[in-house]
């Protein structure tokens, strides 16, 4: 008898028994692709068209999947939706869930792609890897993707204060570096554009080589203080509807006022801390560390073991107002436990990473606060404001 080598058998596909109809959308403002996998197609999906923000076609599209499933099968299927977060927000999430519909936002940096130095992309190609993970996190696999809390509508729009005050300041920082950018290529410094005798000022001023302003240029200064002017009226109007809000937040919630008690937290941080964190519901310490990005990174394999950073995967507008806040620990909280740490550890450094230590400060910090406003755990050695 002549032995004969083995034949290996080419890969069964993979047949998945579907409970649901599965879909993904890939939103531009042009058009929508919808990705679905239905029962009854084997591990086909298919892909439909729509007009950007037809949320009637859209809707007509899901209907129309649910019949054919249902001609297919016989049975009537849910649909469970996908979507990445990113410019359209949470509107589109909101009106599924009102027409009754599962639906799931995916952070998208956080769905495993692969690693080829060229890696193909098109909207397709991310439609149906949407619909792979939103499979593998339907049957419970774990960390295949990160779901998105999507917040309500009041979350959101308690976020608008803090977010305009800062978009107002950042312009009138820009506004103030134009003027002062004019006057040096004029030879001209010192001329402060906050200051409130700013327009006699500026008629006194004269160029490097003893000359008046050019009319021409007093008259583009005039209109940049315009600006300015309007930008520091609306920076107020803005600080008095954060000092409302929490006057208002008082009747539902001590956060505000918890860490306006604090020494060393202003209005603006506890403004940040209190509508871009603290306000969300967090089961352990490493969600909270997470939902700033001050997370460790951890980088081990075989006998290397050392640490990447924070993750910098969370809020940045919460990560840059605890490093700013911890600083400020540091000068008006001297007695404070989390104070003398720091300082120990910079001394042990021989004074050394001081950056990095303050990002430590600011994790150990964030923690500390979400426990005194949330259980009433005292901070250790933390001062309070006087009266």
């Amino acid at each position: 008898m002549r032995a004969t080598a083995h034949q290996p058998e080419a890969p069964a596909a993979v047949h998945v028994g579907l409970g649901a109809i599965f879909v993904s959308l890939e939103l531009s403002r042009s058009k929508w692709l919808i990705t679905s996998l239905s029962p009854g197609r084997g591990e086909k999906m298919s892909k439909h068209m729509v007009v950007g923000s037809d949320v009637t076609g859209m809707l007509a599209c899901f209907a129309e999947l649910k019949r054919k499933a249902q001609a297919r099968t016989g049975r009537n299927f849910a649909i469970i939706i996908i979507q990445e977060a990113g410019l359209d927000g949470f509107w589109i999430h909101r009106v599924l869930q009102t027409e009754g519909i599962e639906s799931h936002v995916v952070d998208p940096a956080s769905i495993a792609v692969s690693r080829r130095r060229r890696r193909a992309k098109t909207d397709k190609i991310d439609g149906e890897a949407l619909v792979l993970a939103l499979l593998a996190y339907k049957r419970g696999e774990p960390r295949v993707c990160k779901m998105v809390r999507a917040p309500t509508p009041e979350e959101e729009d308690l976020r608008r204060i803090s977010r305009e005050r800062k978009a107002l300041i950042n312009e009138r920082i820009r506004h103030i570096n134009r003027i002062k950018g004019l006057l040096f290529g004029q030879g001209i410094s010192g001329y402060e554009p906050l200051r409130r005798d700013r327009r006699k000022e500026l008629e006194k001023l004269r160029t490097g080589d003893g000359r008046p302003l050019s009319p021409r240029l007093k008259a583009q200064l005039s209109r940049e203080l315009d600006r300015i002017e309007l930008l520091l009226k609306q920076i107020n109007d803005v600080e008095d509807a954060r000092e409302a809000m929490f006057v208002a937040a008082q009747v539902s919630t001590p956060t505000p006022g918890l860490l306006l008690k604090l020494k060393g937290i202003g209005p603006e941080f506890a403004a940040v801390l209190w509508t871009e964190g603290l306000s969300r519901h967090f089961d352990n310490r490493r969600q909270v560390a997470a939902c700033a990005g001050l997370a460790p990174t951890p980088w081990q394999s075989g006998k290397v073991d050392h640490e990447l950073g924070v993750s910098k995967s969370g809020n940045p507008r919460l990560r840059t107002t605890l490093i700013q806040v911890a600083w400020l620990w540091v000068r008006h909280q001297s007695g404070s436990a989390l104070t003398i740490w720091f300082k120990e550890r910079v001394k042990h450094n021989g004074g050394r990473l001081k950056k990095q230590t303050i990002v430590a400060l600011a994790r150990k910090l964030l923690v500390a606060i979400w426990k005194h406003v949330n259980a009433g755990v005292v901070i250790e050695g933390a001062a309070l404001k006087t009266a």
